[in-house]
């Protein structure tokens, strides 16, 4: 029976002493930092396992005419492009997460790894992300020889489509939780790089058909002219509705931006100096009227009675009211 307790209550000690360091680890101040290096370095052996598997697939000289267009224009697919942005991304986020261990985050190139890793991830990572998951997925649905024909089954498992399609929107989801963007670094230079993807993809793959004729995705050959005018203009705008929206969701997450540090300064050593300011003085009667009476009676009295100067309270506008009044009632008739 003393064995039976003494197992157990190491056993409960050492549940007590894992969850007190499990705490420990989300309440310390660089738990966030710890993360984000985890998701990074997962997602860099990630897409490097990935890529090195598609660079092994065997395509070339297969009889089928689908997996031979998908050998042939291999790097031509947004899939692709969408994959390397990615892989830019994460290369640059688990350099400076080292750097911010190393506490180097502060020097002049980490600052600059930081500048790229952000536009990299708002202008690119995000929009092409969300919509080769989005738009895959939704003509996947409706019929996948549009976009993912059945014949690639045999040489794309599965997993592989999931790796690509799926697994590329979980990253930008936990990047999104973990780093707070609430506004974009350099909205022209991100607007610009959207753009020239936008335009340079389509480019891409309008020339394959106008010089091979044949589109690089089959939902095009079922579109008449006017509805692949329409779907291009789909794509594009979908693109920029990606971009702007990521911003009011991370304000959604992480709170709107602090006030900087400067700027609460400023702003608490102002509060005093504004309850020393006076209160303004009322005017009087004839200040209101504008017609100088009273300047005129200030110096007449200055001039006619020394004594009332020296008299207290002799400046105040009471004493100058009375006064001339005083000299009303004697220069009276009466």
């Amino acid at each position: 029976m003393d064995v039976l307790w003494k197992d157990t209550n190491i056993f409960y000690n050492v549940m007590c002493f894992l969850i007190t360091e499990n705490e420990k680890l989300f309440d310390r101040s660089d738990a966030r930092l710890y993360w984000r290096t985890v998701i990074h370095m997962f997602g860099i052996l990630h897409h490097f396992y990935v890529g090195l598997y598609a660079v092994g697939l065997d395509l070339v000289g297969n009889p089928n005419e689908e997996i031979n267009k998908l050998y042939t224009y291999r790097t031509a697919y947004l899939t692709g492009w969408n994959f390397s942005f990615q892989t830019v991304f994460l290369f640059l986020s688990l350099t400076y997460d080292i750097c911010e261990w190393l506490s180097l985050h502060e020097v002049p190139r980490a600052k600059k790894i930081a500048y790229w890793r952000d536009i990299v991830f708002t202008s690119l990572v995000v929009p092409y992300t969300l919509f080769v998951s989005l738009m895959f997925w939704s003509v996947y649905w409706i019929d996948r020889e549009l976009v993912f024909p059945k014949v690639y089954d045999s040489i794309v498992p599965w997993w592989f489509n999931h790796c690509v399609h799926t697994n590329i929107s979980i990253v930008v989801l936990i990047e999104t939780l973990l780093q707070a963007r609430r506004k974009p670094v350099n909205l022209k230079l991100e607007l610009i790089l959207t753009t020239f993807v936008n335009v340079g993809y389509a480019v891409v793959y309008y020339s394959i058909f106008f010089f091979a004729n044949r589109w690089l995705y089959n939902v095009f050959g079922i579109m008449t002219w006017w509805q692949v005018c329409m779907y291009q203009l789909l794509i594009w705008a979908s693109s920029y509705v990606f971009y702007y929206m990521q911003f009011p969701i991370n304000r959604l997450i992480h709170g709107s931006e602090p006030e900087p540090e400067k700027t609460v300064i400023e702003r608490v050593e102002k509060e005093p100096q504004l309850e020393k300011v006076p209160e303004p003085v009322e005017e009087t009667v004839f200040e209101k009227k504008g017609n100088g009476v009273a300047k005129n009676f200030e110096i007449a009295a200055m001039q006619n009675n020394l004594d009332t100067m020296d008299a207290p309270f002799s400046s105040d506008n009471w004493s100058l009211k009375y006064r001339s009044l005083r000299e009303k009632f004697e220069n009276s008739r009466l």
